[in-house]
């Protein structure tokens, strides 16, 4: 029994160390593909953070890859397009490029423009913040959905409409085909301080939308449009694992958010008072048993360690 007390009380003090070193994931970000070609994801720590295990990979359509994350870790996803590799493995890609040279993203952060889906894992109050943000423009559709988590604002965010077909030429950012496969934000294109909220425009009360961020809002109204776009653009959860998916929609023609639900949701029912997409619907439930499993688990094993610890104080 003197042995079992022992062992009992190494638990205690291993166990809050798993979860302050961040040995036990935080949570799990799972990455779909729906768009009709490939995507190859790029993920960039915050400054400070370590990088994750993986930077960059592939994924074909249809493909997933889980991702685990540890305690406060915050960063940025996103994707990458058209990209190839050429005869000296340089790889390159025409939109969202890193800069790299290589699959893997490695500490550099996406070339403007692309969509971003920015976290920072257990931050004030234990809440994680997350958002969609088109501040550095736009190249792909993306749709961020918590699992398993709780809170006022733990809720689907994104922007889920095809916007390249419809950016204002001076916006454009074309292929060697021509095609349309991005659109910059005004700050990209024009550089100028009041589109970039920076100089004498650098406070929210100096800096407001412009004809071109309102463009994107209008389109994708939880998205961030511009700088200084918070009200209606960041969420928190607690305790949530994430879904972040390329393409969700099944429509491409562009619609604001608010029309999607109605168009895409059908008679699926809204949840959180917020859209849900039958193409993403079926990957969720996995991510929310698993964040479940976990969670169970964990409080089973704590439940076990202080039952033993109450009968060595007994005998």
């Amino acid at each position: 029994m003197a042995q079992l007390c022992i062992l009992v009380s190494l638990l205690t003090l291993t166990i809050p160390h798993l979860f302050i070193s961040g040995v036990l994931p935080s949570a799990t970000f799972t990455i779909v593909n729906k768009c009709d070609h490939p995507v190859w994801p790029g993920i960039l720590s915050n400054a400070g953070i370590a990088q994750l295990p993986t930077t960059g990979f592939a994924l074909q359509k249809g493909e997933s890859k889980t991702i685990t994350a540890p305690s406060s870790w915050g960063g940025r996803f996103w994707g990458r397009t058209l990209c190839t590799e050429d005869s000296t493995g340089k790889f390159t890609c025409i939109t969202g490029d890193c800069g790299s040279g290589k699959l893997e993203c490695a500490g550099v952060g996406a070339a403007p423009p692309a969509t971003l889906a920015e976290f920072k894992l257990d931050g004030a109050g234990g809440l994680d913040f997350y958002d969609v943000s088109l501040v550095d423009g736009y190249n792909l559709p993306i749709l961020v959905v918590p699992q398993g988590g709780t809170g006022a604002n733990c809720t689907t965010t994104g922007c889920v409409v095809e916007l390249n077909s419809a950016c204002p030429s001076e916006l454009k950012v074309t292929s060697t085909d021509g095609a349309r496969v991005a659109c910059k934000s005004a700050c990209e294109a024009f550089g100028q301080a009041q589109y970039c909220c920076s100089g004498a425009y650098n406070t929210p009360a100096t800096c407001k939308p412009s004809s071109y961020s309102q463009m994107f809002k209008n389109s994708c109204p939880r998205a961030y449009s511009y700088a200084y776009d918070d009200d209606t653009s960041t969420f928190t959860c607690a305790g949530a694992d994430y879904l972040i998916t390329f393409c969700p929609s099944p429509s491409n023609n562009q619609k604001s958010t608010s029309e999607q639900e109605n168009t895409a949701a059908g008679n699926v029912p809204l949840i959180n008072n917020t859209m849900v997409y039958e193409g993403v619907l079926d990957e969720t439930s996995g991510s929310t048993c698993a964040h479940m499993f976990r969670s169970q688990v964990i409080a089973g094993a704590v439940a076990i360690v202080a039952a033993i610890w109450r009968l060595c104080q007994i005998f």
